[in-house]
C-alpha cells in the first residue's frame, strides 16, 4: 500500500531533477531545520547507492538528541532503482534504525511534471510496518518537499 504526498514548487523540471540528484543539490535541502545533510557517495545509476549522513547543528536539536540518548549523526543509504531524467526517480530506503525490528527496504517514486509555475512533484512512499512509523515517514517526506520549496523560493 502507498501514500501520495504531492507539491507544486517554482522551479522547472530540470532544476528540481538537479536539486533531488547531485550531492550538491541534496546536501541544499534534504534535511530538516536544525539539521544538516552530507552526501559522501551518489552513483545515480539503476542499482547505484547514495550515501548521506544527517547531523544535528543547531542547539536545540542537538540537546534533543543527547536527552534521547540519539547520536548528533546517523548514516544513510539508498539505492536507486529507477532513473528516467528529469521526469521519475525511484529509490529503496534501507530502514535499519527501527528499535527491535529487522532492517528492510522501502520504496519511494518521485514523478516531477510541468505545470503553469513550475513543476509538480508527485512523491509515492510505501507505507512502513506499522501506523506510528507510517506517519513519521510521511511528515519527514512532507518537510522534505517544504524545504525544496523554500530553497527553490529562496533561489
Amino acid at each position: 500500500m502507498t501514500e501520495n504526498i504531492e507539491r507544486i514548487v517554482a522551479a522547472s523540471p530540470a532544476r528540481v531533477w538537479e536539486l533531488w540528484t547531485t550531492a550538491e543539490g541534496i546536501s541544499s535541502w534534504w534535511a530538516p531545520e536544525g539539521f544538516r545533510t552530507d552526501v559522501t557517495k551518489l552513483d545515480l545509476t539503476p542499482g547505484g547507492e547514495l550515501v548521506y549522513t544527517m547531523t544535528a547543528v543547531a542547539p536545540e536539536q542537538i540537546a534533543f538528541m543527547e536527552q534521547h540518548g540519539m547520536p548528533l549523526s546517523t548514516e544513510s543509504r539508498k539505492y536507486f532503482t529507477e532513473i528516467a531524467e528529469p521526469h521519475r526517480l525511484a529509490y529503496q530506503s534501507v530502514v535499519d534504525f527501527v528499535p527491535d525490528h529487522e532492517p528492510y527496504e522501502h520504496l519511494t517514486v518521485v514523478e516531477l511534471s510541468s505545470v503553469e509555475g513550475g513543476t509538480r512533484i508527485v512523491m509515492q512512499v510505501e507505507r512502513m510496518h506499522d501506523e506510528v512509523w507510517t506517519q513519521r515517514l510521511l511528515a519527514g517526506r512532507a518537510n522534505e518537499l517544504d524545504n525544496l520549496a523554500a530553497h527553490v523560493a529562496e533561489s
